[in-house]
């Protein structure tokens, strides 16, 4: 059978296991519990298929210590918790055939993203066979490294910030978050611009791969992420001298006051 196949037939199944999962508790903000965990899977399974490359097992590595992370990053916060706004205002706007809508609109649609945006992870894995020790290599790792960094310590800021009773309701402004309004989500772009150049290290004609990077940039910047989360601020005093302050996503020295 077919290695691709079977590398996106079990993630297919996976994520039907999610919905049933959060259909059960009737909790669907699980999907984002999952959407770290679906590009483990798949690099784990392509890379058990595969020629286990260098690139490949480097590739494959670096993944599964990102997923894993925003997995339990993610589970942390959400498990015990109320369901995130976002899924309460669709379970409002599709509460006619809400499961289904829910079904192709959130999880199928975040399935075909996950296969699109891990593609140069299961590629490099199933394709590679010969070592690639170059700069490119060395510069995806760097720029994967910078992204984690971004990611990881935006997330444990913002835990820290709102772990403090006296800050409750109030704007995170310091630290990364004086740098950008998302460090997280900043960090989280620049991960996949980091696979990407790990997977053009083999092979320069592969520049078709940074499909993956841009998709997951444009769907953070103006489809998912960013927009939802100014739009839930939108309006506030102190969100909009935060905004005068500190750009939107590139990280940039805060402005004086």
């Amino acid at each position: 059978m077919n290695h691709y196949l079977i590398v996106y037939a079990i993630l297919f199944v996976c994520f039907c296991i999610a919905f049933f999962i959060g259909k059960h508790a009737k909790k669907h903000d699980i999907i984002d519990i999952f959407w770290g965990l679906g590009f483990v899977i798949s690099g784990l399974i392509s890379w058990l298929l595969g020629t286990k490359s260098i690139p490949g097992s480097i590739i494959t590595i670096l993944t599964a210590i990102w997923g894993i992370r925003l997995t339990w990053h993610l589970a942390r916060r959400n498990i015990g918790k109320m369901e995130d706004f976002r899924y309460q205002d669709m379970r409002k706007r599709w509460k006619n055939n809400f499961e289904l809508n829910m079904f192709f609109r959130m999880y199928m649609f975040q399935f075909v993203l996950n296969a699109i945006i891990g593609f140069p992870i299961v590629f490099t894995n199933l394709e590679v066979t010969k070592p690639s020790f170059n700069l490119m290599l060395y510069i995806g790792i760097g720029v994967w490294l910078i992204g984690f960094i971004f990611e990881v310590v935006g997330d444990e800021q913002l835990r820290q910030f709102k772990s403090k009773p006296e800050n409750k309701g109030k704007l995170i402004t310091t630290g990364l978050w004086a740098w950008t309004r998302h460090p997280n989500y900043f960090g989280e772009s620049l991960i996949w611009w980091g696979i990407f150049a790990i997977s053009l290290s083999v092979d320069y004609t592969r520049f078709w791969l940074i499909i993956s990077p841009l998709i997951i940039t444009i769907f953070l910047l103006f489809v998912s992420g960013v927009p939802l989360l100014e739009k839930k601020y939108e309006g506030r005093v102190d969100w909009e001298a935060y905004k005068k302050q500190t750009s939107k996503f590139f990280p940039f020295p805060p402005k004086k006051r």
